[in-house]
């Protein structure tokens, strides 16, 4: 039976969907690939349908699916860049331990930045790192934060904030009220307490 519990709190204005199942992502190198979602991500191989025309592979962990397409021109692919901008498309995982994975980030030697997010007093971790064709990976604990659905009148605001309207008698548009200053972000409390105990402080960059 399909869930369709998301939709109807949604008004029933969604498809009626269960949940995520995979993402697919096209590489250079299904072979490369495949080594960094098994061995730093930890997804098992799965069985691929044979009727595929195309090399790949199916991958699955964390109640979700990842598909590996080769390329058919891997050198059309957009260079692999150096810079980890997490504004750019990422798919996130929650995990258990930032400390943990920042550890074993090191002893791969994969090139990462963190940052952290507040809300309400709640902070938020985020690791991010790349895949070897340059798509992001993000690993946080977001659960810190709850989930609230907002309301259908805040849904405009949730989407985009828009400069306000400026009719053509107006010579100069309305000043956009000024932003306040982000707190200051603070480590989580697995942080905190790797720090109170000796270990290695965590290395917290505050966007």
């Amino acid at each position: 039976m399909v869930n369709t519990t998301a939709s109807m709190a949604n008004g029933g204005k969604g498809l009626p969907l269960a949940s995520l199942n995979h993402i697919s992502i096209v590489c250079r190198s299904v072979e490369e690939s495949l080594d960094f979602y098994m061995n730093v991500l930890g997804f098992m191989p799965i069985r691929r349908p044979g009727s595929f025309d195309f090399d790949g592979a199916w991958l699955f962990n964390y109640g979700i699916g990842i598909h590996l397409l080769q390329a058919e021109d891997p050198e059309s692919l957009p260079e692999k860049t150096a810079r980890i901008n997490p504004k750019d498309n990422h798919i996130s995982f929650q995990c258990e331990s930032m400390v943990a994975v920042e550890r074993r980030l090191k002893e791969l030697g994969i090139a990462y930045i963190q940052r952290c997010v507040e809300e309400g007093g709640i902070y938020v971790d985020q690791i991010f790192f790349h895949d070897p064709d340059g798509f992001m990976i993000e690993i946080c604990n977001c659960d810190n934060l709850p989930v609230v659905p907002l309301a259908d009148n805040t849904f405009a605001m949730a989407a985009c904030k828009k400069r306000p309207v400026v009719s053509s008698k107006q010579q100069q548009p309305m000043p956009m009220p000024a932003a306040p200053a982000p707190p200051a972000c603070m480590p989580s409390s697995a942080n905190k307490a790797m720090q109170l105990a000796g270990g290695e402080e965590a290395h917290i960059s505050c966007a």
